[in-house]
């Protein structure tokens, strides 16, 4: 007779309390941890010795299969298919694994499509493009075997000090909370069977550390927590059903998120119906012991994550040891905490279908790595996400006639800077100090910084590729990063000289190792481009020629002298691998740029924090408005980005001018290109809670519409609220919407407002 587990006739809940009815204490405590892809390798291949020795009891995850492996995604398949069948035929109860991978802007392996950085996702304000990109990703981890993605990033991102802001869709929880929905739906698809797990991170207020330091506490008063940080998980959770949380590294109040019951169980699962799992951001269990230190035993750091409601402890079990295994046996910990995340894993194993379909084929592989339709929508991507942040005199676009263009900078010609911190270049060398660090193997020739395994488009290749074959394109370097020599100086100061226009692409680099100065552990005190580069930039623009600057990097540039002096400034973020072509496409005019900025640029690093949604008494100083030294204001604040055409806003619209607190009101306005060029604008609707029992920030985003427009064409657009999304925590922290008045205003950006109007909401 067939166990009743092994039987798809039977419904999840039967076949999920069946298994764990037979699985004894060791086989428990395997499902709540992982292990490294790597530690089952030898000669770069599975190892059934190494697997007979490390997962003889089953698994619950196998971490980073992709960058963690090195492999091909052929290779990876083979890889994945010999995990599971050594855990279907090999352990006693053949339970197969999850097997998870990053994939922020794109699967992290090898061939997989490289998208633009998050922080430039979020500039397109465009969720059916972030859709798109997800779902590239979910056919090619499917096609690897890979069945969960650790993304998106929710986080709030306030302080631009803070490395891995990057990761972030920006400032806004609205905003966030819209790309995230679109991220989540497109990833895990309309069948799970046929989709990936995502897993919201990082659960919460990760990105509101003092000092915009890596893991340092985070200081949130709870209303904010709510209305903030909490606000898009919440909506993600309920809207797009998101399968998998992950917790932050940092504490709030003392309490770490690894240890909080408050957060992990009551609010996620009491309060919200998550019926997901929750994993621990790799090494948060240990760091309860180790670095929190609220625990003084790794078991005892396993039990207070246990409670909390963390499921499984990544990407090893550093904590539920044979130690902790002890503490279960002897009924010093209760196997009913256990019982309680073992089921929640097994539960979402046979959602994916892994009991069924354990394999992959090796068919389609080829068919969903670096493509042409791939390929196209990552420039797609990245022309959306660059922003133009000045254009005096209209210097651009540049005349694809020009008989001599100079093109200087340490980023003008660096693929590998164009790409952000989780992407495969930036990890493989990690992976190879992980792996020294735990006795691994990895070939030696993947751990070199950099490795690129998909074509990536500099700008000077895009450049060179965009102007006529007559035109003499000169580049120098001008300056390297990570050095203070002037050497290049002279050499980009003739070239300057005696061209018709220069181009300076600037920045940094991204990612985790000490050399990168954005991304993941890489928090700066300064925002400003490196002093060798600002006195290049210096030093062309008194060479009296056009400059434009493009700048990629992950993170604000703090530049307010630069904004003064260089005529023409276009944000590329982290554009990619066609963000060449994308930066190219834009200085040209054969795309008109749309992106706007999803996170505010502050004059300098004194300001910190700069966020358009302030309380009425915020971004001023009684009684003189401004700093002694310094306006308060950012230096291009939320939503801003420029076109090569213009727009006019009119014909307001409120429908009906009064509402019940359950009702709704429809905003509508008339946007009318009045420019010659085609071009897409980010309509941007935000509400103002005029008289409120609490004090409301000034403006909230409620809703916005990326258009196309042709020129001289004039589209409608219709914003819908329900009175529900207009809700505060009042004194008492409960949710509620007050009858009042409240202000409309509809913008090309949140200081840039073109309509304001007003409507009720009655008792």
């Amino acid at each position: 007779m067939v166990e009743i587990y092994r039987d798809p006739a039977h419904s999840i809940e039967e076949r999920t309390d069946d298994l764990l009815s037979r699985m004894n204490v060791d086989e428990k405590i395997a499902q709540l941890g992982g292990i490294w892809a790597m530690q089952l390798l030898h000669n770069s291949k599975f190892s059934e010795r190494l697997a007979g020795e490390l997962i003889n009891n089953g698994i619950g995850q196998i971490c980073r299969a992709g960058v963690g492996t090195t492999l091909s995604p052929e290779k990876i398949i083979s890889y994945v298919n010999n995990v599971q069948h050594f855990l279907m035929e090999n352990t006693r109860l053949g339970i197969p694994a999850i097997v998870h991978e990053e994939c922020l802007n794109g699967f992290n392996a090898k061939q997989a499509t490289i998208f633009p950085q998050i922080i430039g996702m979020g500039s397109t304000w465009d969720p059916v493009l972030i859709g798109e990109m997800a779902a590239v990703i979910r056919k090619q981890m499917v096609a690897a075997g890979i069945r969960q993605g650790l993304s998106p990033v929710l986080d709030i991102a306030r302080d631009p000090r803070w490395g891995r802001i990057e990761e972030t869709y920006g400032e806004d929880p609205y905003l966030t909370a819209e790309m995230g929905i679109a991220y989540v739906r497109a990833l895990q698809g309309p069948d799970i069977k046929r989709g990936i797990v995502s897993t919201l991170k990082h659960f919460i207020g990760y990105g509101k550390s003092e000092g915009g330091l890596n893991h340092a506490p985070a200081d949130i008063p709870q209303r904010m927590l709510r209305e903030v940080y909490l606000y898009p998980f919440e909506r993600v959770i309920k809207e797009a059903g998101a399968l998998s949380i992950m917790n932050a590294y940092n504490e709030i109040d003392g309490i770490p998120c690894a240890s909080s019951e408050e957060l992990l169980t009551r609010i996620l699962r009491d309060e919200w119906g998550f019926e997901g799992i929750v994993v621990s951001d790799y090494y948060a269990v240990v760091m309860l012991f180790r670095n929190h230190r609220i625990a003084a035993t790794r078991e005892d750091a396993a039990k207070l994550a246990l409670r909390a409601g963390i499921d499984q402890e990544l990407p090893n079990q550093d904590c539920m040891t044979e130690a902790f295994k002890n503490e279960v046996k002897s009924a010093r910990f209760p196997v009913s905490l256990i019982d309680r995340s073992v089921r929640r894993v097994l539960k979402l194993k046979f959602m994916l279908g892994l009991f069924e379909e354990p394999y992959t084929e090796r068919n389609d592989t080829c068919k969903v790595f670096d493509i042409p339709e791939h390929r196209n929508l990552a420039l797609e991507a990245a022309r959306e996400s660059i922003v133009l942040l000045k254009n005096s005199g209209n210097i651009l676009p540049l005349d694809k006639g020009i008989k001599k263009l100079a093109v200087i900078g340490p980023n003008a010609d660096n693929p590998r800077n164009q790409l952000g911190d989780y992407t495969y270049p930036a990890h493989a060398q990690v992976m190879g100090m992980t792996a020294f660090s735990i006795n691994c193997e990895m070939p030696p020739e993947e751990v070199q910084p950099d490795k690129m395994t998909v074509p990536v488009v500099s700008v000077l290749e895009g450049i060179k590729k965009k102007v006529s074959p007559s035109c003499d394109v000169i580049y120098a370097r001008g300056c390297e990063l990570g050095s203070d020599s002037t050497e290049g100086f002279a050499r980009a100061v003739e070239a300057a000289g005696s061209a018709e226009a220069v181009v300076m692409v600037m920045g940094g680099k991204s990612g985790l190792t000490p050399e990168c100065t954005c991304g993941e552990m890489r928090d700066r005190t300064t925002l400003g481009l490196p002093e060798v580069q600002q006195q290049l930039i210096r030093a062309v623009c008194d060479t009296g020629k056009p400059v434009i600057l493009v700048i990629i990097d992950g993170r604000p540039v703090a530049f307010d002298w630069i904004a003064e002096k260089v005529p023409a400034i276009v944000e590329a973020w982290l554009p990619g691998e066609e963000g060449g072509n994308a930066v190219a496409d834009i200085l040209f005019g054969d795309y008109n740029p749309g992106g706007k900025l999803p996170i505010s640029f502050p004059r300098d690093i004194g300001q910190l924090p700069v966020y358009y949604g302030l309380k009425p008494t915020g971004g001023k100083s009684q009684f003189w408005g401004e700093y002694v030294d310094s306006c308060t204001g950012p230096l291009f604040e939320f939503g801003f980005g420029l076109s090569y055409t213009e727009y006019l806003y009119r014909n307001l619209r409120i429908k009906p001018h009064r509402i019940p607190r359950d009702g709704k009101v429809k905003i509508l306005a008339d946007i009318t290109n009045t420019g010659k060029k085609d071009g897409a604008e980010v309509v941007q609707l935000y509400i103002n809670d005029v008289v409120a029992s609490i004090t409301r920030p000034i403006k909230e985003l409620k809703s916005f519409h990326r258009i196309d427009i042709k020129a001289g064409q004039t589209r409608k657009v219709e914003f819908e609220i329900q009175g529900r999304e207009l809700a505060f925590y009042d004194k008492s922290m409960k949710p509620t919407v007050e009858p009042g008045v409240f202000k409309v205003m509809i913008g090309a950006s949140s200081r840039d407002i073109r309509l304001e109007g007003y409507f009720e909401v009655t008792p």
